[in-house]
């Protein structure tokens, strides 16, 4: 299992080439479209995201609606308060701590509260999302949740394997 530090280390990294390559894709759409420049915004439910996951999940929902698929955020960036509700939710469903692990984190541990998370649907959309998603750098994370996606990989790389649930983190 890779250290915290590893890991933040790892989701710099990912950032920061996702973004260059990114801002690349978006200035070549722009330039060879400059009409989509001015009606360019970023998609329902990324407020709060990181920026480079907002833009790489814009530019996937453009895609997945171009082609009929109706991808949307179901749940994106949470606040403190919002997830410290669904870990004790969580833990009254689940019994310990660590079985609700596999299901929900502590706020000081999710992604969703640092904005580095979003949960989409409908399912048929999210699998379109997990065959095409790291056209964008997008992948999905977790073997026992299909709508949880991360910024996760440059875009056009293959994604890291999922690990099992979010107690693996």
């Amino acid at each position: 299992m890779n250290s915290a530090r590893g890991r933040l280390t790892d989701r710099i990294l990912v950032t920061v080439a996702a973004t260059a390559a990114l801002t690349a894709v978006g200035a070549g759409i722009a330039d060879a479209h400059p009409a989509l420049s001015e009606q360019s915004q970023s998609a329902e439910g990324t407020e709060g995201l990181d920026p480079a996951l907002a833009l790489a999940y814009t530019l996937a929902e453009q895609q997945a609606h171009a082609e009929g698929v109706p991808l949307s955020i179901t749940s994106g960036h949470r606040t403190y308060e919002q997830q410290q509700w669904l870990w004790q939710d969580g833990l009254a469903t689940h019994g310990t701590p660590e079985e609700a692990r596999r299901w929900v984190l502590p706020p000081e541990e999710s992604t969703h509260v640092s904005g580095h998370a979003i949960d989409v649907g409908p399912q048929f959309a999210a699998q379109w999302l997990e065959t095409n998603g790291n056209r964008w750098g997008l992948c999905r994370t977790f073997d026992n949740e299909w709508w949880h996606f991360e910024l996760a990989t440059a875009p056009g790389a293959a994604c890291p394997p999922r690990v099992a649930d979010a107690s693996m983190r």
